[in-house]
């Protein structure tokens, strides 16, 4: 008996834990962290920064001497000339040769040193993406956070309106059997409550969908389970609307990574454009080389008039590795005199993507300056529609306490109070979108002034 009850504690604690990990609500943090780890164009982002800096890397060893070796072997058969009868016989005879050159650039125009800087800004560059990508990433994330919240709470309210209209059919049928209010009545509360459950089921589906939507941002496989923190308020935290527009503006000229991407991309093209016109200059190259080579045929003996008179075996190898060496160095100066006018045009190319970028850091600060007033105006515009939406909620709910106790008593009938209801369903739908729509807008402005979407 005892093993049984142990058995069934086992299976009860599973369940428990099975249970506990199936109903585990995301918070907003949770969410954001785990796309930002998962996301796949993070990764990829993050590999752009890696592909930089092997950029770097190969613009490091531009300044380094180049070292080249190179070497061969040769089989010569068939008719050569034997070296002692002078004649041309059937024979097979074996070279080999070696060498190496070192090459170093001594002065390329600063082409170099430019290409250097331009791939250290290009680092800088991918970083400002990732982190571009991220903030962007985050705004996505709480913006379908923030649905799932409203979604849920637009289902509270529809499930709540059909449990009222599935008492007030009890009560109407009550008042039609005491003859108070006509068959009719009853027959409208009855097509009400067949649209109540309509409106909830539509309002399951999009909370289905919003979740769906979430859980493929955090790229996760299922969302069957997957459910969100009910913890979200509507409120000003941080004070933000107290700022003025122009010291939220002058706030996100200091830190808003797009505009910091626009003024590296300048910059990367200011140094494309010295490296264009490191190519009209002059190049001066230092050289050395080292050469030898190695026979493996027979050597002619001569006599003092040179006639041959007979051969011997050539010598060893690394004598003749020795005596047949050959060293060459110096410098070569290259100067450019006219290339097609490839250089010059690359050159002018190089200044117009100069002009682009200055035209691009110059409207990505006046898109900044019109986003930041319009977030302003946006969030003010919400918080003003929200507290509206409040005061009117609380007129249609009396509205609706009054138009109810009148229907009671048989002094107004289905159809009006059916207005009234929908009054006051449209009253709290209004008041969850302004709110969601606000605390959205609140976190862009946030945003704009430096505060992140989540605090660490």
């Amino acid at each position: 008996m005892s093993n049984k009850i142990y058995f069934s504690l086992i299976l009860l604690l599973l369940y428990s834990l099975t249970s506990n990990a199936q109903t585990k609500k995301w918070t907003l943090k949770e969410c954001v962290n785990y796309a930002l780890e998962h996301n796949i164009s993070i990764k990829q982002t993050e590999l752009d920064i890696k592909t930089s800096t092997i950029d770097k890397r190969g613009a490091i060893g531009s300044f380094l001497p180049s070292l080249n070796a190179n070497a061969s072997h040769s089989w010569n058969i068939g008719l050569n000339q034997d070296i002692t009868t002078g004649l041309l016989q059937n024979q097979t005879t074996q070279f080999t040769s070696a060498g190496a050159n070192v090459g170093i650039d001594i002065y390329k125009g600063l082409q170099n040193q430019n290409s250097l800087r331009r791939a250290n800004l290009s680092i800088v560059g991918a970083k400002y993406q990732l982190v571009k990508m991220q903030e962007d990433i985050a705004l996505n994330v709480a913006n379908a956070f923030l649905q799932v919240l409203f979604n849920k709470e637009n289902l509270k309210v529809q499930v709540d309106q059909r449990s009222i209209n599935e008492k007030q059919l009890v009560r109407s049928q009550e008042l039609v059997n005491a003859g108070t209010i006509p068959k009719g009545d009853l027959l409208d509360v009855k097509a009400t409550l067949a649209s109540d459950n309509q409106k909830v089921i539509t309002a399951e589906n999009s909370l289905l969908i919003s979740k769906l939507s979430l859980a493929q941002l955090l790229q996760l496989d299922s969302f069957q389970d997957f459910d969100v923190v009910d913890d979200t308020e509507a409120k000003d935290v941080n004070s933000i609307l107290l700022q003025t527009p122009t010291a939220i503006y002058d706030k996100a000229k200091e830190q808003r990574t797009e505009l910091k991407i626009a003024q590296t991309n300048l910059e990367i093209a200011e140094k494309s454009v010295a490296i264009a016109k490191g190519g009209l200059l002059p190049t001066l190259i230092g050289f050395y080389n080292f050469n030898t080579r190695i026979s493996y045929a027979d050597v002619a003996l001569r006599d003092n008039t040179g006639k041959v008179i007979g051969t011997q075996a050539p010598p060893p190898f690394f004598t003749q590795f020795g005596d047949n060496k050959g060293q060459s160095f110096g410098a070569q100066l290259s100067i450019p005199v006219f290339n097609g006018f490839s250089a010059r045009n690359n050159v002018e190319r190089s200044k117009v993507n100069l002009e682009k970028s200055k035209i691009a850091v110059e409207q990505q600060s006046l898109d900044l300056q019109r986003n930041v007033y319009t977030a302003f105006t946006d969030a003010k515009g919400a918080l003003n529609a929200h507290e509206s939406s409040i005061v009117a909620l609380e007129s249609r709910q009396e509205a609706y306490y009054y138009a109810k106790e009148k229907f009671d008593v048989g002094l107004m009938n289905s159809f009006d109070l059916n207005q009234s209801q929908t009054l006051l369903s449209n009253a709290q739908s209004d008041v969850l979108r302004t709110k969601y729509d606000y605390i959205f807008k609140i976190k862009i402005l946030e945003f704009y002034f430096g505060i992140p979407i989540i605090k660490n």
